[in-house]
């Protein structure tokens, strides 16, 4: 695993240097390794978190001491006053919102089709779906304005259709991310802002092995490195430079796709939608 403060502290090529961004779940997992990765790349980076206060601040610190400018910010992105909260302070610290990254995830509700209960699916509706919707429509206003903003979701493999065995609300979730991800790129595309979207295979983070057994975790990560061509589990940096490719100017002619980072799933053959 790649150090977060010596990622911070490589030679930056300033791909997103002075813009402002936001990182919904960035305590942990890929949302910390994206909130670094843009900060050694030049951008001011509000960290989100639900519940993990420390592992945020830690974050925020690790890029500070390394000579960049961040901030953590607690907002459940499934309520649209903690959103709008958020957002309102971001544009007041950076003066404005040039990258959104809807990272935040949840992982609940796993069992056989016939059990699944409503309110784990609410759970996973309000961070997957209303969670996308209501940053996008805090931040959209400003970044209308400025006609200029970069918007990268994080769905999963599972949204595109495949999935580990009874994690049906987790799929449906994150194929409606997949879904806003076309539809707000059509609706944002004229005010060239862009809208992209992830789809993660296997990547090894704290919600891919949270409640399973140490044995389960193995018997998991041997699969996927059987049927992987690169023949291992992916890491959060993986995605990161994926985000960080997305949220920058290279990718300025980029919009409302769906690229697979998987790489290379053999029992899936992932493609862009």
């Amino acid at each position: 695993m790649v150090n977060d403060k010596s990622m911070v502290e490589k030679t930056r090529c300033g791909r997103v240097e002075g813009l402002s961004a936001i990182v919904t779940g960035g305590s942990r997992g890929i949302g910390r390794a994206t909130a670094v990765a843009l900060a050694r790349e030049g951008a001011k980076v509000a960290v989100n978190y639900c519940q993990h206060a420390k592992e945020a601040e830690e974050v925020a610190s690790i890029i500070e001491k390394a000579g960049g400018e961040a901030f953590s910010f607690q907002a459940d992105v499934g309520m649209r006053g903690a959103v709008n909260e958020m957002v309102a302070e971001v544009v007041e610290r950076f003066g404005g919102v040039d990258i959104l990254v809807n990272n935040a995830g949840i992982g609940k509700g796993y069992g056989p089709l016939l059990e699944l209960r409503e309110e784990d699916l609410d759970v996973m509706v309000d961070t997957h779906v209303k969670g996308v919707l209501f940053c996008v429509q805090a931040v959209g206003p400003y970044m209308m304005k400025k006609r200029y903003g970069k918007i990268v979701n994080i769905s999963s493999l599972a949204g595109i259709g495949t999935a580990l065995a009874q994690t049906t609300l987790y799929a449906a979730t994150k194929g409606a991310m997949i879904t806003l991800t076309k539809r707000l790129a059509l609706e944002l595309g004229p005010y060239s802002i862009n809208v992209n979207c992830i789809a993660p295979g296997h990547i090894l983070t704290g919600m891919t092995i949270m409640g399973v057994s140490s044995a389960e975790v193995k018997e998991r990560s041997r699969y996927f490195e059987e049927h992987t061509m690169l023949r291992r589990d992916g890491v959060p940096e993986d995605i990161a430079k994926v985000v960080l490719f997305l949220a920058s100017d290279d990718a300025n002619f980029v919009t409302g796709q769906v690229l697979s980072v998987d790489g290379g799933r053999t029992d899936f053959l992932s493609h862009s939608l």
